[in-house]
């Protein structure tokens, strides 16, 4: 299962609205005209998805604003950490997608240790040339060039974390060892208990509750995902802070999904 369709993005299966105002202080009172029981489930299942969704990030990349970097360079900010505080363990300094149309370059600034996932075309990243789904990850020090000939999407992930070492893993090189029934998972990189890692899944599989000893990151690579009562398509990303968790994490579709949080699941 290592190609998957492309799935349509579409703007009428997105139900995260209604967990925001003004609907959830609607959904916080009573049902009028449901029978008592069905209205307390109700409103308490109602309850439990607007306590879950408080500190996460959820950003939709048909939704993200494109900012121009640079001629035929766009970039979707996915997440920043505000400047003003210290990171919570695995939170990311900044996450985004870069977007170079054919021919284009750009140089990004010296900053700390980064990682590069490829999500559609080719990228020349730092001298490597990345396929589909290659992944890179570069200490922190000097400016990085990014260019492609035919144009690419690539996720870029900045943090703080320490004693990283220059590490290429190539997609058609690294294979997807099982994890759990219906589950591939591939370590990209780990230290401290927290890692990069890509998950294949099958139609209808899923991961038990769970909760987050370190940030837990999600983008969506292909596919669909329920994170609890978010709907995650292809693109998208939510970022669950460290000491929070998920009860459903499931997938009609199958799904490649990229993660960075616990190497080890917390399940409960």
């Amino acid at each position: 299962m290592t190609n998957m369709p492309n799935y349509p993005e579409h703007d009428d299966n997105d139900l995260s609205p209604l967990l925001s105002e003004p609907f959830a202080q609607a959904w916080a009172a009573p049902a009028p005209g449901l029978p008592g029981r069905l209205g307390e489930r109700l409103g308490s299942r109602l309850a439990q998805s607007l306590k879950a969704e408080q500190g996460m990030v959820t950003v939709r990349r048909r939704k993200a604003e494109a900012e121009p970097l640079a001629d035929g360079v766009l970039q979707r900010w996915l997440y920043r950490a505000p400047r003003e505080r210290a990171l919570r363990r695995g939170e990311p300094r900044a996450a985004s997608l870069i977007e170079l149309q054919a021919g284009a370059t750009l140089e990004l600034p010296a900053g700390g240790p980064r990682e590069f996932l490829v999500l559609r075309g080719n990228a020349a990243i730092d001298g490597e040339s990345l396929g589909l789904r290659d992944f890179l990850l570069l200490p922190a020090g000097s400016a990085v060039r990014l260019a492609s000939v035919d144009g690419t999407h690539v996720f870029v992930r900045e943090s703080e974390a320490e004693g990283v070492e220059r590490l290429l893993v190539r997609d058609r090189q690294a294979g997807w060892p099982e994890f759990a029934p219906g589950i591939r998972r591939r370590v990209l990189w780990t230290a401290g208990g927290q890692a990069a890692l890509l998950y294949q899944t099958d139609p209808g599989a899923s991961v038990p509750n769970h909760s987050h000893g370190h940030d837990e990151e999600c983008l969506m690579v292909q596919g669909e995902l329920f994170l609890d009562d978010v709907l995650l398509q292809q693109g998208d990303y939510q970022l669950a802070p460290a000491g929070t968790g998920h009860r459903i994490t499931e997938t009609d579709t199958g799904v490649i999904l990229y993660a960075h949080g616990d190497l080890d699941l917390q399940f409960f």
